[in-house]
Formats: C-alpha cells, sequence, structure tokens
C-alpha cells in the first residue's frame, strides 16, 4: 500500500513540474509556454535563412508553422531579385501568394521575413496586408545580409496598426542561436 502512495505522489509531483514550469525540457530542444495562447509562425524565405529562424521558433512555441509563396517565384539569380526588390519596393507592389493564410484563430503570430531594401519582403507585405490582425499579437523576426532590421519592424506597425507589435529580432543570415532565440521570447512582454 505504502508503494502505492508513493508511486502516486511521485506522479502527482511529476505532473506539477510538467504543466507549471515555464520551460519544459523534451527529446533536448526546449518548448517555451506561451501562456495557452495559440500561436503562429508565418515567414517568408528566399535563401534559406528566414525558413531556418523560422523552424527554430515554431520548435521551441510549438507553433503552427505557414509558409508565406509568392504564386510567381522569384528568379534564382540573386541579382535580379535585388533589382526585383528594389523596383516592387519603390511601387509598394504587394505580389499575390499561393495563399493568403488565415490568422483569424491564433492569439500570437511570429512573422518572419528577409531584409530588402531597408524593409520586409514583399510576399510579408502582401501576406500582412490581405489578414486582420486587429487584436493579435505580432512578434517580428527578420534576418538580413548586414544592414540589421532598418525600418522593417516600424513598417510592420504601419501595415497592421491595431495589432500589438513586440520587440523584433533579428539575425545576421544564418547566425541566430537557440539560447539568443530563447532568451529574446522569454524576455517578451506580452
Amino acid at each position: 500500500m505504502k508503494k502505492v502512495f508513493l508511486f502516486a505522489g511521485l506522479l502527482l509531483l511529476l505532473g506539477c513540474v510538467f504543466f507549471l514550469c515555464k520551460i519544459t525540457a523534451i527529446s533536448g530542444s526546449e518548448i517555451i509556454n506561451m501562456d495557452n495562447k495559440k500561436v503562429l509562425v508565418a515567414y517568408y524565405s528566399y535563401t534559406g535563412n528566414t525558413e531556418a529562424l523560422a523552424k527554430k521558433i515554431q520548435n521551441m512555441t510549438n507553433a503552427d508553422l505557414f509558409e508565406i509563396v509568392p504564386k510567381t517565384p522569384y528568379s534564382k539569380d540573386y541579382n535580379t531579385v535585388v533589382a526585383q526588390a528594389k523596383e516592387e519596393k519603390q511601387k509598394n507592389y504587394m505580389p499575390e501568394l499561393v495563399s493568403n493564410g488565415d490568422v483569424t484563430s491564433y492569439d500570437i503570430i511570429f512573422i518572419g521575413t528577409p531584409v530588402w531594401w531597408y524593409t520586409m519582403a514583399s510576399p510579408v507585405k502582401t501576406f500582412i496586408a490581405n489578414n486582420n490582425f486587429d487584436g493579435k499579437i505580432i512578434i517580428p523576426f527578420c534576418t538580413h545580409g548586414g544592414g540589421g532590421s532598418s525600418l522593417t519592424y516600424s513598417d510592420i506597425k504601419k501595415l497592421a496598426p491595431h495589432a500589438k507589435v513586440l520587440q523584433g529580432y533579428e539575425a545576421y543570415e544564418r547566425s541566430a542561436k537557440v539560447d539568443d532565440i530563447k532568451n529574446w521570447i522569454i524576455n517578451l512582454k506580452f
């Protein structure tokens, strides 16, 4: 009988530890408790840098993942894309997407983009413009080739004025470290 009570007590203790911890270790990676919020990580990636960061965030938050894909793919030639991105920015062009996604059921949306000409990539602009972020929490993140986030986060705020846009995270190409990402997310003020 003592063994049954001891076993039940141990199970209760383990259950409390699992549910009350802010960060829970699972298979060598850490899941960050987002306070029972429904979370989405939406991203556009041209070179794979933003995708790598998005997947790290998704693994840490146990969020759903949505890739923003333009209906007409960009050229594989980097210089062609640089010129096209500049023109799209100048004309405030928003390319059609394969799917606009649906943020309706989400409380928190991480939005990831490469920085193109000092702001978000045009497909991300389309995604934000085609969804209703009123009352949502947006957490931006970006990858760049050396220029930092520049106007990316303030431009996101302009496109989603009724959302709460939190402090963003930026990484040079694929330099994002798991511990840095984890600390950024943990220190966000919801």
